[in-house]
This record gives C-alpha cells, structure tokens and sequence, in this order.
C-alpha cells in the first residue's frame, strides 16, 4: 500500500459535524470586518462538542498585531482548561493559523484545527489581487509549527466566502452587493 493509497489519518478530513462550527468562524470573521479588523473567527469546542469561549480578530480595533482570535483561544485555553481538556479540544477557525497562532496552540497543548480556508489560498488570493504579503512570519504551515497535530480544511464553499470578507476588508468602500 503506497502512502496515496492509505485513508486520511484520523482527525484529518472535515465532517458534517464540524460544519456548524466552521460557519460560525466565518460569522465572527464577518463581524472583525464590520469593526474594522481583518477577517478572522475561531471557535474553541470541548471534545462534547460544546463551545467552550470563541473570539474575532482585533488587531486593529486594539493596535496589537497578537490578537488574532487562534491565539486568544490558545491563551483562554491555558487559563481554563486542564491539559487533557485542551488536547481533546477543537480549534475551528476561518483562516489556518499563521505561525504565531500555530505555534501558541502547540505550547498550550490544544487539539484538533479545523479551517475553512487555507494559508496557502490567502496567498494566492492576495496574488491574485496584486497585494504585497506584510506578514513578518515565514509561511509555514500548522504542520511545520506543531509536527503531528491533526488539521482539516480548506472547505471549499466557505473558503470562497472568507475570500469575499478578506476583499471586503481590503476595499471598504466597496459595499457586499457589489
């Protein structure tokens, strides 16, 4: 059996059970939009698939580049949960992790991600766009961060929505129906 052959490792595919959670992300990511933050939402859900604490990103509305919703999730986490609670946790969220955000939910000992769109897709969308990446972060994915982790995503029809907030942010003039 080659590697291509072998089914996803567990904790790997998205389900219909984590769909819910990921429109939520997106929901959230709609509201950083509407106060003025780049479009980002995550969902921290407890391995009984109770929503645990959920944020929207704030960096601009609060001047602080770390308060992406991820990392605020991991900093919650770390504050409320015990370690075995953590690790049976699910992150969902709008975006995949940037490293800062990767690298906080591994030092906390979070579980699962799941996202709707990928690093990789906003890439290209700001390529497509004819945006200059500001990150100061390399692009390294979850993986690379936190070796082992299990990840799922992007989701296609949601991704294509976390597209139209990421364009809606960059051109505010521009109004949704347009």
């Amino acid at each position: 059996m080659t590697t291509d052959d072998r089914p996803p490792a567990p904790g790997t595919t998205v389900t219909e059970a984590d769909l819910p959670y990921l429109r939520r992300c997106v929901e959230l990511a709609a509201e950083a939009v509407a106060a003025g933050d780049w479009p980002f939402g995550s969902v921290l859900v407890g391995v009984d698939g109770t929503v645990l604490a959920e944020d929207r990103n704030r960096e601009s509305s609060t001047g602080d580049p770390t308060r992406h919703p991820e990392f605020e999730l991991a900093r919650w986490a770390a504050l409320h949960l015990a370690p075995e609670e953590r690790a049976s946790a699910t992150v969902y969220t709008s975006g995949e992790h940037c490293p800062m955000c990767a690298a906080a939910h591994g030092w906390v000992g979070l579980g699962r991600i799941v996202y709707a769109s990928s690093a990789r897709q906003a890439r290209d969308w700001k390529a497509e766009w004819g945006v200059t990446a500001t990150s100061p972060l390399s692009p390294l994915t979850v993986q690379e961060v936190v070796p082992g982790l299990p990840v799922a995503g992007p989701v296609p029809e949601l991704a294509e929505r976390v597209k139209g907030l990421q364009w809606r942010f960059r051109n505010p003039e521009v109004s949704e129906a347009d």
